[in-house]
């Protein structure tokens, strides 16, 4: 039997680095980073109607952080703080309240997980979050590595398959990482498993268990998921982070 969320309070949507860097034209883009953002959006609203936590997280890195090259890490400058670069994308549609959590801030320490040397635990608990549904890029560095810190803090952890994309520095990486996150506890879920989801996918004989026995199914799912037409909503009134 296929499980069903009904969202409350008590829920929490968590949204990361939707950052310009990480989308294409940006210092260190994901290829199709953006193409998960009018999913993202369709969740934040329905956050949003059910009074449920929104929290975007993004890197905010100084200048000299221990990841990018000039450091001798492995990436590409990226996000740093205050740049254009470390900015949301201004398609991400984020309401005004949205809580926001600045990772891997400090030169010397990489943070790949919005938990790690955050107060977003905290945060979680102080509003008796007792679900997070994990968005956002990418599947295989900071959604896995945000959902197995999520998991071992006890939290229900729901990745939401047509709301995350990978790198794939090596080709499979985001299918095993989401394979790594179910086999840590976390379920994997599309918008179908929304109750008023009307356009559901054609996927609802494939449980969470089997599809992520079959990478291929998954990446299948996730196409099918983001071709769904999102309808004439009004969209929610973002606000301008810096």
């Amino acid at each position: 039997m296929n499980t069903s969320y009904s969202l409350t309070e008590y829920d929490a949507l968590i949204v990361l680095d939707i950052q310009i860097d990480f989308l294409p034209g940006g210092a260190l883009p994901i290829p199709n980073g953006d193409e998960i953002i009018p999913a993202i959006n369709s969740y934040i609203k329905r956050f949003k109607t059910a009074q449920a936590q929104i929290i975007a997280a993004r890197d905010w890195h100084p200048p000299n952080h221990t990841s990018f090259k000039a450091q001798n890490g492995p990436w590409p400058s990226h996000c740093i703080q205050d740049t254009a670069g470390a900015k949301f994308s201004p398609d991400l549609k984020l309401p005004p309240n949205a809580q926001i959590i600045s990772k891997a801030t400090q030169p010397d320490h990489e943070a790949y997980s919005a938990f790690d040397h955050t107060n977003l635990a905290d945060e979680l608990h102080k509003r008796n979050v007792k679900r997070l549904f994990t968005s956002g890029l990418a599947t295989d560095y900071c959604v896995l590595n945000t959902v197995l810190d999520a998991c071992r803090l006890g939290f229900e952890t729901i990745v939401l398959m047509d709301a995350t994309m990978g790198i794939n520095t090596t080709p499979g990486d985001a299918d095993r990482a989401l394979k790594t996150m179910h086999k840590n506890g976390a379920k994997l879920a599309t918008e179908m498993a929304f109750p008023d989801t009307t356009d559901a996918l054609p996927i609802e004989e494939t449980t969470p268990d089997a599809l992520a026995e079959k990478p291929s199914k998954l990446i299948e799912a996730k196409k099918k998921a983001r071709m769904r037409s999102k309808g004439t909503s009004k969209r929610i009134k973002t606000e301008q982070h810096h």
